[in-house]
């Protein structure tokens, strides 16, 4: 569906985006991360042609961006972060607007604006005035606005920057039924809202591609050593020794006092599972076994660990599948 292939941008001496390469598959809905200044908005407005890019190549539906630009534009549905939405109109006004500028007639039209209104919950506000929505109204009239001609790919940047809790939730169901029909590209700093929406994950710094898969891929690629973390009822200088001299342990790295015990993390063995070992040691120690888990990464814990780095991404490790070419870094700053 989108087809991203050594992707650049220049403003002025600045390299915004340095020959990055990605796909996205029909159906998929996939989350686009990185910081403020990070090349994602450049990237994301250069796909819909609404911005020219300095060299590379993107396709969407097997169109040209540059070469077929109303092609594109007509499989693309764009949500940018601050909707430009017409105030002086009703919500009904604003969407048959939109939808003749699409080229929507007749009983197409008529069906197509039936139904965004209903699966963005709008009919209760069809004819109000869109100066008096509230925020998390105005972003369902976005929404609505960028699927109503039932684009193949629709692209939502900040689809909830500024809405409330309760508002998040509505449009990330709303999402997940816009997902079901279209393929979906998703910006957005919550992290965890991606993480629950999205079946993959592009994250990009400073103008390169660092990781590319599915969070999972990427929380465990990023988990570094086995480790479980025991918590026991006895003191640690009973449990540490006892704990370590297990077989397929092989360091206790942490240690704490906790309520009644202790906690231990520990570096063991991947082929080899501690969990009976453990419980067995419990039990002939006459020790309460709290708990035993398995820590495990975030998608949070990895855009820190790929993001907050002050060297430059282009020395970075690329992550899971991505088919990033890093540059060499010509100038640092902002991205326009």
């Amino acid at each position: 569906m989108l087809e991203v292939r050594d992707l650049h941008k220049y403003y002025g001496s600045f390299h915004a985006v340095r020959g990055i390469s990605f796909d996205v598959a029909r159906g998929e809905i996939v989350g686009f991360l990185g910081p403020n200044g990070a090349g994602k908005t450049t990237t994301m407005k250069i796909a819909v042609g609404f911005m020219t890019m300095s060299s590379g190549s993107v396709r969407v539906d097997d169109h040209d961006v540059v070469r077929e630009s109303m092609a594109v534009r007509r499989v693309i549905g764009y949500l940018p972060e601050h909707a430009p939405l017409y105030e002086d109109m009703t919500v009904t006004e604003y969407l048959k607007f939109i939808a003749e500028v699409r080229g929507l007639k007749g009983k197409t039209r008529s069906e197509r604006l039936a139904y965004v209104l209903g699966v963005c919950a709008l009919d209760p506000k069809k004819t109000s005035g869109i100066k008096t929505l509230s925020k998390g109204y105005r972003q369902r009239v976005g929404l609505a606005q960028a699927i109503i001609h039932d684009p193949k790919l629709v692209i939502l940047d900040e689809p909830t920057v500024g809405l409330d809790p309760n508002q998040i939730i509505e449009i990330r169901n709303l999402i997940h039924q816009i997902g079901e029909r279209n393929t979906v590209i998703l910006s957005s700093h919550i992290l965890g809202e991606v993480e629950a929406t999205c079946s993959r994950v592009v994250i990009i710094n400073e103008g390169v591609i660092v990781a590319n898969g599915t969070a999972d891929q990427l929380e465990t690629d990023l988990g570094g050593k086995p480790r479980l973390e025991v918590s026991l009822g006895a003191p640690l200088e009973a449990t540490c020794p006892a704990v370590e001299s297990l077989a397929g342990v092989n360091a206790v790295v942490d240690s704490q006092v906790i309520t009644g015990g202790s906690r231990l993390t520990v570096d063991i063995d991947e082929s080899n599972s501690l969990v009976t070992s453990i419980c067995n040691l419990a039990e002939k120690m006459e020790w309460e076994l709290f708990e035993i888990v398995r820590p495990k990464k975030t998608l949070e814990d990895v855009f820190k660990a790929l993001t907050i780095s002050s060297e430059t991404s282009a020395s970075a490790p690329v992550m899971a599948t991505s088919e990033d070419s890093p540059e060499s870094v010509v100038d640092k700053g902002e991205e326009s």
